[in-house]
């Protein structure tokens, strides 16, 4: 009786809410007939007029004012959320530790750390000579900084090796665009220099004057160019000491932890190149560490007497690590250190002077192989969890035996360890606090495998709170990704114990694009095997379905940037599967921003999704891209958010994507989009203003179940 009655009231909830959504007047794009004619393929695209970024063409305004539109057409669609969303956002705020203090990182004789205060937004980076009992030293109050500004991104910390110099970057409208300047830590002066349009990434010389950096192209937003600076010079001057001409490859620039070299890397998705200089030595030219190779990756390790090289060489298609002398680096004298294995991803190593820690995965799961430099003696550290997230953590200090790592699973907040690679002792020195309380054994997690259509297992990762019953009436958001080899662990998240707590399970699905299984997992979901993605991800939704996890009236999903572009394919592909699906920045208009060589990032990206000026690549493309692929017939309700400035994913990817559906679907389903009118990519830079989203997107989930407390 009580079951008839619950779904009695959602049905009376949702009419309201339907009614709410036909009441208020949802904005209709203006059509502008545009073709686009390639291959012999004629194409009518009638949005794409909305490309006219603000301030620049003679549709900015109308631009503005659609989305402007929209926001206003959200705001009345879910203004009888308000205080939910209010209530939410306090509760998710009241989980954070506002005075809290980072776990200090030792280098070259001073302790670093992060100190966030109450109420403050941002943070102060701090350090301390020699002891954590010495005094402290504010470098930069990033919270007073931010003072004015609607958005404000420091990033880039580099001191110079005589502790003197701080070089940092400065991003103020949230394309990723960062100043560098420099501040005297001795008299607290900001020095006149200032590099305008770079990467953020500055890279100090041994020197103490002299420092690299990335410059990007204005338009497009590539990485082009390394350039040496020497205080007390004007920027327009800087020396070019790279210059990299093919425009699908990433560069960048850093120093080796043992402070001898300063490396330029260079890499596309499959292939790489650095080059190298003495740090000590800043005007000599690089020199070519391996010239790149056709379907080569590698990268460089410093040690003190050889250099380790992580590469795919010769078919190691999941990564070997080998060495070469310092003085002959080129490949014919690289030697075998540990072999490719089939079940076994090399992921990185972190360098000690008498130790190496590798990263591996291995089912799904990172494990750190220790060994010695010394005798070459090895172990492995036990984590202790069936399901879980481990990384490297801040480790700057060549001339240690301690390593810094982090560690998380669905249940156990972020922590922080420290492990002695000599006695084989570890200690905890910091676990994230869930202000208010929390306890784990309160939720279960599980580790699932879904059959996808091909017969792959599919993991799938879980957590719900205790008391969930397997029935199919429980509410379930699946997450996933799927894109650039980027593997998403079981971590935890203080923000999805609201979900969890009124009843949601939350899923992860590790899904091909991914690199969670090992180098091929990703190789089959990319280029011309790309929809492996998405009809993993489908797969795994209908096997939580038939496995009583949920019900299609119950099953939502949610993914951002190329996830979004998996949420617009899964909505194209198997509509009636899910009950709601959120978007964040949606990567949906692929065809078009993959022809557009003028947009960021599109060079970058050949070798992830193809290149559709060649035929074979372009009608694949065509077939899952989302935008291209809307049809007349239901969709389930959709949020969609984005942002004005992204440089990412452009605005008008998602307000196109949402004017077209919104014009061709026949159902009667709730459709939103919100832009936020002055951030970008990553949404607010402030450590509470992110959640006002989280909120939105919260309460536009819970709506759809009438759960509403």
């Amino acid at each position: 009786m009580r079951k008839i009655l619950v779904v009695l009231i959602l049905f009376v909830y949702m009419s309201q809410l339907n009614a709410q959504f036909q009441k208020a007047t949802a904005p209709i794009a203006e059509k502008k007939e545009h073709w686009r004619t390639i291959h012999d393929d004629k194409v009518l695209d009638n949005y794409y007029w909305m490309y006219d970024f603000f301030g620049k063409g003679p549709d900015s305004t109308k631009v503005v004012d659609y989305l402007n539109a929209e926001n206003t057409f959200l705001a009345a669609v879910m203004n009888g959320t308000q205080k939910f969303q209010t209530d939410l956002f306090s509760e998710m705020k009241a989980r954070i530790k506002e005075k809290d203090e980072s776990v200090p990182v030792f280098k070259n004789g001073y302790y670093y750390y992060y100190r966030t205060d109450d109420g403050k937004q941002y943070f102060k980076y701090c350090r301390k000579k020699g002891s954590l009992e010495a005094t402290e030293e504010v470098l930069l109050d990033v919270d007073k900084m931010a003072e004015g500004h609607a958005y404000y991104s420091a990033t880039g910390f580099d001191v110079s090796e005589d502790n003197k110099l701080l070089a940092y970057g400065v991003d103020l409208v949230s394309r990723r665009q960062y100043t560098i300047y420099i501040k005297n830590l001795e008299t607290g002066e900001i020095l006149k220099d200032a590099v305008t349009n770079t990467e953020g990434d500055p890279c100090w010389a041994n020197n103490n004057k002299t420092f690299f950096y990335t410059a990007k192209n204005p338009e497009t937003l590539l990485s082009e160019k390394i350039k040496r600076h020497t205080l007390g010079t004007d920027a327009a001057t800087d020396a070019l000491v790279y210059e990299e001409k093919d425009r699908s490859n990433y560069i960048g620039v850093g120093k080796s932890k043992n402070n001898k070299y300063i490396f330029i890397y260079s890499q596309a998705t499959m292939s790489a190149e650095l080059r190298m200089i003495d740090a000590a030595k800043p005007n000599d030219e690089f020199k070519i560490f391996q010239p790149r190779l056709k379907d080569v990756l590698y990268d460089v390790i410093p040690l003190a007497d050889k250099f380790l090289i992580r590469t795919n060489k010769d078919g190691a298609k999941n990564f070997k690590l080998m060495e070469c002398p310092l003085d002959k680096t080129d490949a014919a004298n690289w030697k075998e250190v540990i072999p490719n294995r089939p079940d076994v991803l090399l992921q990185g190593v972190e360098e000690f002077k008498d130790f190496i820690v590798i990263s591996e995965r291995k089912d799904g799961l990172v494990k750190m192989r220790i060994r010695s430099l010394k005798d070459n003696s090895e172990h492995y550290l036990d984590f202790g969890e069936a399901a879980y997230a481990a990384n490297f953590g801040s480790n700057p200090e060549y001339n240690s035996a301690t390593l810094r790592y982090g560690y998380t699973s669905l249940t156990t907040p972020y922590s922080t360890f420290d492990y002695n690679l000599a006695t084989k002792v570890k200690s905890l020195k910091k676990q994230q606090e869930v202000v208010g309380g929390y306890n784990a054994a309160d939720y279960a997690t599980e580790r699932l495998y879904a059959t996808a259509k091909d017969g792959t297992k599919v993991p799938i990762s879980l957590v719900y709170k205790k008391g969930f019953k397997k029935d199919g009436n429980a509410p379930l958001l699946l997450y996933a990704y799927g894109s650039y080899g980027n593997s998403i662990d079981a971590g935890f998240n203080t923000n999805r114990l609201s979900l969890l707590n009124r009843g949601f399970v939350y899923a992860i699905a590790h899904i091909r694009g991914g690199q969670e299984m090992g180098r091929h997992w990703y190789e089959d979901g990319k280029l011309m095997k790309k929809i492996n993605t998405f009809t993993d991800f489908i797969d795994c939704g209908q096997f939580l379905v038939n496995e009583k996890y949920t019900s299609r009236e119950h099953l939502y999903a949610m993914g951002g940037s190329a996830g979004g572009l998996l949420m617009g394919a899964i909505a194209n592909m198997a509509p009636e599967l899910w009950n709601g699906i959120v978007a964040q920045v949606p990567f949906v208009d692929v065809v078009n921003t993959m022809l557009d060589e003028s947009i960021p990032l599109t060079t970058n990206e050949f070798d992830e999704w193809g290149n559709p000026k060649n035929k074979d690549a372009y009608f694949y493309m065509k077939s899952y891209s989302p935008y291209e692929n809307i049809e007349k017939k239901n969709y389930p309700n959709i949020l969609v958010t984005t942002g004005l400035h992204d440089s990412q994913v452009q605005y008008f990817e998602p307000a196109k994507w949402v004017a077209k559906l919104r014009d061709m679907k026949t159902d009667k389903n709730v459709l939103l989009l919100h832009t936020n009118m002055e951030f970008g990519h990553g949404g607010a830079s402030g450590r509470f203003d992110y959640l006002k989203d989280v909120a939105l997107i919260y309460a536009f989930l819970f709506s759809l179940e009438e759960i509403y407390k």
